[in-house]
């Protein structure tokens, strides 16, 4: 269930960046400021976490959760969902600022 909410995050979320990308100020660039400048820009930092702790690391948990349980070692697998979880939440709290900032769902 969280390896499928994690594809469907990550289609979403990409699907919002290709538009932003694609649409915002697509006629002239140079006017105003543009989520291409944003994540490019030191500012983009959360953008680059988000899909750090939002998406990249939860996937890599995800899977380490799915072999530890495989063999059968819960215990294990419970602490790497804790910390899979941790991160999810941070994720999500990076993409509500980022929504804030930007107006771009990622």
């Amino acid at each position: 269930m969280h390896i499928a909410s994690l594809a469907a995050r990550v289609v979403v979320a990409g699907a919002a960046v290709w538009f932003a990308l694609a649409t915002a100020y697509a006629a002239n660039p140079v006017v105003g400021p543009s989520f291409r400048r944003y994540i490019l820009s030191v500012d983009g930092i959360f953008f680059w976490q988000r899909i750090l702790f939002g998406l990249a690391g939860p996937a890599v948990l995800s899977y380490l959760t799915w072999e530890t349980a495989k063999i059968r070692s819960t215990q294990s697998a419970t602490g790497i969902l804790y910390v899979d979880f941790f991160s999810v939440v941070v994720g999500e709290v990076l993409a509500k600022y980022i929504v804030l900032a930007t107006h771009v769902p990622v």
